[in-house]
């Protein structure tokens, strides 16, 4: 059985979320996701057991997909080191827009949620910059996590555990093992969003800059590594699941 791999996908935001296979982002995931559930409701079998279709569709290298992903929080962090939060968001707005455009240049094609959360920066950056105050960047990765939450959560709720729609083709795992799965990763999305939270109000915005570019990482690095048991207990063989959908 292949394993989930949590590399470092970053939203537009900032945000650190290990649920990405081979260097897809989060956004990028839920998006995908989505469509192909939406593509399977009328289904026979249920969508977590359909292979993924995306033949046709020009694909990002990893390595790209990486740098467009981490390349904004990296300025971010940057910026806010040497000139302060307030160039930093400005930065960091420029820099959002720039990854959403190359990475159309390249793909043609713009998803759904990335779009969704470089809208929500260019929102909140500009409350920060046109009010000069910090609060409204601080408060945006905590939308963005609950956001992520909520679309996995959802998911569940309508029978569509949205991983495993997306990532069946790549390993097998029980309608029960891709329910689970999906359900912790919504839960640490929420957890990061009330995590994200603590940190601003108790911090220095120095402070929160720096876990918000190197304290995330590391836990969704920690956080990927723990599902290695489910993944292991709910494997399925793909005999098994073809004959399940018979």
């Amino acid at each position: 059985m292949t394993g989930l791999v949590p590399v470092i996908p970053i939203d537009l935001a900032g945000i650190a979320i290990g649920i990405g296979i081979a260097g897809t982002s989060p956004a990028m995931t839920i998006e995908r996701a989505i469509r192909l559930s939406e593509g399977r409701a009328h289904a026979t079998h249920r969508p977590a057991m359909t292979p993924a279709k995306t033949a046709g569709k020009p694909q990002l290298h990893p390595l790209i997909k990486l740098a467009f992903d981490l390349g904004p929080l990296v300025l971010f962090f940057a910026a806010n080191s040497r000139y302060g939060i307030f160039t930093a968001t400005a930065t960091f707005m420029v820099a959002v827009v720039a990854a959403l455009a190359a990475s159309y240049a390249l793909t043609r094609t713009l998803p759904i949620m990335p779009v969704v959360t470089a809208v929500i920066v260019l929102i909140f950056g500009g409350l920060t910059l046109a009010l000069h105050n910090d609060l409204f960047i601080k408060i945006k990765p905590t939308i963005i996590y609950a956001l992520f939450g909520a679309v996995l959560s959802g998911g569940l709720l309508f029978d569509k555990p949205l991983l495993g729609v997306l990532f069946d083709t790549l390993f097998h795992l029980t309608e029960a093992g891709w329910r689970k799965l999906t359900l912790r990763w919504a839960l640490f999305f929420f957890a990061l969003a009330v995590l994200n939270e603590i940190v601003w109000r108790n911090v220095s915005t120095d402070t929160w800059v720096t876990f918000k570019a190197f304290g995330v990482i590391p836990l969704t690095f920690l956080f990927g590594a723990l599902q290695y048991p489910l993944l292991r207990k709910y494997a399925a063989e793909p005999a098994t699941q073809d004959q399940a959908r018979g």
